[in-house]
């Protein structure tokens, strides 16, 4: 290398052009600038998608009944949801569009990399050094990955072509109450496979998603029990909808003839809430005394205004959370061993309410036995 050309690199000369380093700085520059972009109609398309969605979740609910219970219209069956064929459309072009903008700041990416190996390269050479290799971490080409995880996607599209195969099926001819079950059973599994891809592709907040693994959990964990009094279900109520649970479901529906979907639709938790009560005897007698006791409890506490029915509903349970929380106790919405032990112990302190540890011991495994809300799974 020249002294002129030493010279160069530490002062920087003007020799009427740009340098090799220059020219490859630039490119970074600019690549660097169609990355932020790409990612700015990224978060644009999403947000886009996530509002469409929300839309065509909310126009399902009407047929599946998930977020909102809804009585079943003989206009619902025999209109068989062509009214979601817009919401459909404009929500598969949002997703799409989504895609292809996630997929554009993969490619911007790579371009990216690609540049910054190039100015590493000219670096080098402008100083005699040898350029990195190119599979060093600062210069390895990105590989895109989905931003869905593909199952979720694969069980939208096997949903959708099961509910059009229901829709299909519906006619004048169909019996009213056949049709009906086909219809929301394919409804339900469609809306939740759809809600399972809104929360998957970050269309909830963190404390949204924190607050639906919750209620996710809560309802699996009640659902099992029920289908474990019922029979059905022998493995552990752990409030995970896995494939246990969801064999349990489908033998409920077998067991019944009903679609068997693996999910809990109106037809399926009628028949859940039908060999409950066929049941009968002691399983349905104890919930209903340890569900009275507990309220009978709070209230001696000074925690439910309620009344003492054996029913247990959304308002005991927030009842029940309240006297955890005041006692410093997990906060679990179900009278467990650390509750009872806290309250005890509360009661020993004050003698002014002496008859609450009789009446709590009774509930010591009390769970919500009510399956929250009809559908879903």
């Amino acid at each position: 290398m020249s002294l002129v050309a030493a010279l160069c690199l530490i002062v920087g000369c003007n020799t009427g052009g740009d340098t090799p380093v220059q020219a490859a700085e630039a490119n970074v520059a600019a690549k660097q600038r169609a990355v932020d972009d790409a990612k700015a109609a990224a978060t644009a398309a999403s947000a886009t998608f996530c509002t469409e969605s929300a839309d065509y979740i909310t126009a399902l609910d009407r047929y599946g009944d998930i977020l909102n219970q809804t009585a079943p219209t003989v206009g619902d069956v025999t209109t068989a949801g062509r009214d979601l064929k817009q919401p459909s459309q404009e929500t598969a072009s949002a997703g799409q569009a989504a895609v292809e903008a996630h997929q554009a700041v993969a490619a911007a990416e790579q371009e990216l990399a690609a540049a910054q190996a190039e100015l590493a390269a000219a670096r080098a050479s402008a100083t005699g050094g040898t350029a990195p290799p190119s599979t060093s971490p600062s210069t390895k080409v990105p590989t895109p990955t989905p931003t869905v995880p593909s199952e979720t996607v694969t069980r939208v599209q096997q949903a959708e072509s099961e509910f059009a195969t229901a829709q299909g099926a519906i006619s004048d001819d169909s019996p009213l109450r056949r049709a009906s079950q086909q219809f929301n059973a394919a409804a339900v599994a469609l809306e939740m496979a759809w809600l399972q891809l809104y929360a998957a592709a970050g269309c909830l907040t963190e404390p949204q998603q924190e607050k639906a693994a919750a209620a996710v959990h809560d309802y699996t964990a009640a659902l099992q029990q029920d289908l474990t009094d019922a029979g059905y279900y022998t493995g552990k109520v752990d409030g995970v909808y896995g494939p246990t649970t969801t064999a349990a479901v489908e033998a409920l529906q077998k067991a019944h003839g009903l679609p068997v979907t693996g999910t809990l639709d109106k037809a399926t938790e009628a028949a859940l809430r039908s060999d409950l009560a066929a049941k009968g005897g002691a399983a349905a007698e104890a919930s209903v005394a340890s569900t009275a006791a507990l309220q009978q409890t709070l209230k001696l506490a000074g925690y439910w205004d309620g009344p003492v029915d054996g029913q247990w509903t959304p308002a005991l349970t927030d009842a029940l959370t309240t006297l955890q929380h005041d006692l410093g106790v997990p906060e679990t919405g179900k009278v467990d061993a650390a509750t009872v032990s806290a309250l005890e112990q509360a009661v020993k302190k004050s003698k002014e309410k002496p008859t609450v540890t009789a009446t709590v011991t009774q509930t010591t495994t009390l769970s919500p036995s009510s399956t929250p809300g009809s559908t879903g799974g």
